[in-house]
This record gives structure tokens, sequence and C-alpha cells, in this order.
């Protein structure tokens, strides 16, 4: 048996939908219905949930973001997808100071990707030998953006025989236009 709630309390008319089984789903005005279950449910495509001046959006209990772990050294121009990763982590030996190049992906731009006002965070763990390299250029979509550190100040080396791991919130602010925080942390 189905159990509609009131569209009303729906934002945008939705309409949830819960069965004895467990199963919910989601139906709204020209939108295929999605049901979600006790498996694993993908959703291709952008999840939005509006909360309201006295309620949350949405609460999540648990998140498992995608990691990329590669045998690659740092060095050069690192196209770091969005859409592909939260985390990337290089566990071969920087070989050279690095620009990090963030996009949507090789066929969409950060800037497609992202409305004003929304921001996303990534990481890139560096691992580093005897002799330790870092981040020297950022970009979005091929642009340079000059980030916030942490502290106030930009790395101008790395951390040798550890793992250096670069965080970065990039907030877009307008078209073509970000703001990136940044800070780098040694993990030995």
């Amino acid at each position: 048996m189905t159990t509609f709630l009131n569209a009303d309390t729906i934002v945008g008319g939705a309409v949830v939908t819960a069965d004895a089984s467990g199963s919910l789903g989601l139906q709204s005005a020209g939108v295929t219905a999605v049901t979600l279950t006790s498996g694993d449910t993908t959703i291709a495509q952008k999840l939005t949930a509006v909360g309201t001046s006295s309620t949350a959006g949405m609460k999540i209990a648990d998140v498992l973001e995608t990691a990329t772990i590669s045998a690659t050294a740092a060095t050069g121009t690192i196209n770091y997808d969005v859409t592909t990763q939260a985390v990337l982590y290089y566990t071969t030996n920087a070989s050279a100071n690095w620009t990090v190049n963030f996009r949507g992906s090789s066929g969409t731009s950060l800037n497609s990707l992202m409305a004003t006002g929304e921001s996303l965070t990534v990481a890139f763990l560096v691992t580093q030998g005897a002799t330790a390299y870092y981040n020297n250029v950022v970009q979005v979509d091929g642009s340079a953006v000059t980030p916030k550190y942490q502290g106030g100040t930009a790395p101008s080396a790395g951390n040798a025989s550890s793992i250096d791991v670069y965080s970065y919130t990039i907030v877009k602010t307008g078209n073509a236009a970000f703001t990136i925080f940044a800070s780098q942390t040694k993990f030995a």
C-alpha cells in the first residue's frame, strides 16, 4: 500500500510516497518518479533539497565521497575533475611544483557546473619524497585564481617525506568568478 503525504507541505508540489517495504518515492510535475530503497540508488541529476526559514532542506547521517587513488607523481598541470572525485590521492613522490586546474570534467567547465552562490570542497593528497614540491598555481577552467590561504600566506615549499593534503573550498561569486580558500597540511 502506498501512502501519499500532503503535497501542500512539499516545495514545488512534489509528492513523497512511502510503502510498507520502506521504499520512498518522489514525484513532481514534469519529473520522473525517483524510488529510494534499502539498496544502492543512483540519481543521475543534481538533487536539490530546499528548506524553509525554520527547517533544513536535508539531513544526512552518512556520506561516502569518491576518492581517486593514482600511482602518479604531481608535476605540470593537473586537471582536477570535480564530477569524478572529492578526493584525489597521488601516491608517487611529487617530481616538480605543479598547477592544479579545477574543472567540472574534460567536457564541462566548473563555471557551467556551478551557480553563483554555490561552493564545493575538495582535497588533493600529494606524496612527497626527500625533495618536496608544492602547488604553486591554482586555476579554474584554465584561468589563474589566487587562493586565500589559511594563515594568510601561500605555501612556498612542500613537506619532505610526508603527504601534503591540500584542501580547497571553491565559491562561485559570479560568472567565471571564483574565490578559493585553501590550506596545506602535513601528514607523516
